[in-house]
């Protein structure tokens, strides 16, 4: 399909000179909306403590010692790996438990199938303030608190959104795949490790990227199950660094944000091809 325009031939789909410039002058916007505050932290974390309290946009001398000073006055390798291990754990027993309850809403038939998924749909809409005191108390009862077990344990029930993105993609997988399979004298266990996984990797990769996202930025379940500062995640040792009666030290705290900013960010850089991919096809075919 072609367009003219002014005696000019364009193409279904191709921008006119004028139209790209709009589109270039509205990703720059973007670009300095999301990018000025990573901006800031970073200038933030170079300078003295002094020169942030002149609110200064670039630093007068890059003050490289406070990623060594955030280390050595904080655990912040501690922090790290606490963070790291338990956001892998968690990533982990997200995506499995969610793959095998969206295989089951996807694959299998059973009576009340259709208002059970409803049902679990309907649990996103349920503050998580509405449920924080009675799985605190059931916790307590358990003897968990002050353990990592509050949030890792719960991971391993799947989580309601990532139930219904796997689902989405599932439907959209031919289901003559499932009759070859059971032709060969597979059953449903078959059909989920043979087809449905091998298959389903940009789904799974984008469901951890949520989890992982999502686990390492928690703030508020470290905060209340655990109360030893050696088993303090990122997002708690970052919380750490604020000072009572405006003593924060504002450049430290940036360095340190930076520092647990960048193991998300290379995750992302890394796995944005499967992301994307799985976030299309899931919202485009079921």
């Amino acid at each position: 399909m072609q367009l003219a325009v002014k005696n000019k031939t364009f193409k279904h789909g191709q921008l006119s000179l004028s139209g790209k410039v709009f589109v270039y002058i509205l990703l720059l916007v973007g670009l300095c909306l999301f990018g000025f505050p990573v901006y800031w932290m970073i200038s933030t974390s170079l300078q003295t403590l002094g020169q942030v309290h002149q609110q200064l946009m670039f630093p007068k001398t890059f003050q490289w010692i406070n990623y060594k000073e955030v280390f050595g006055t904080h655990p912040m390798g501690m922090y790290l790996w606490n963070t790291s291990w338990y956001t892998l754990v968690t990533m982990f027993g997200a995506a499995i438990s969610s793959s095998l309850v969206a295989f089951a809403f996807a694959r299998l038939r059973a009576r009340g199938s259709t208002v059970l998924f409803a049902l679990i749909l309907s649990t996103m809409m349920i503050p998580s303030q509405v449920t924080m005191i009675p799985q605190y108390l059931i916790f307590n009862k358990l003897g968990w608190i002050d353990s990592y077990l509050p949030l890792i344990i719960p991971s391993f029930g799947a989580s309601a959104f990532l139930i219904f993105l796997l689902r989405q993609f599932y439907l959209g997988i031919p289901k003559e795949l499932d009759e070859a399979v059971k032709i060969d004298g597979g059953g449903f266990f078959t059909i989920y490790f043979r087809v449905i996984l091998p298959l389903s990797i940009p789904a799974l990769a984008t469901a951890g990227i949520m989890e992982f996202m999502y686990r390492w930025n928690d703030l508020m379940g470290p905060l209340i199950y655990l109360s030893t500062k050696m088993k303090y995640p990122i997002s708690l040792g970052l919380a750490s660094f604020r000072g009572a009666y405006g003593t924060t030290p504002w450049n430290l705290l940036m360095a340190a944000s930076f520092v647990g900013v960048i193991p998300p960010l290379t995750l992302f850089f890394f796995a944005q091809k499967y992301f994307i991919q799985g976030i299309v096809i899931s919202g485009t075919k079921g």
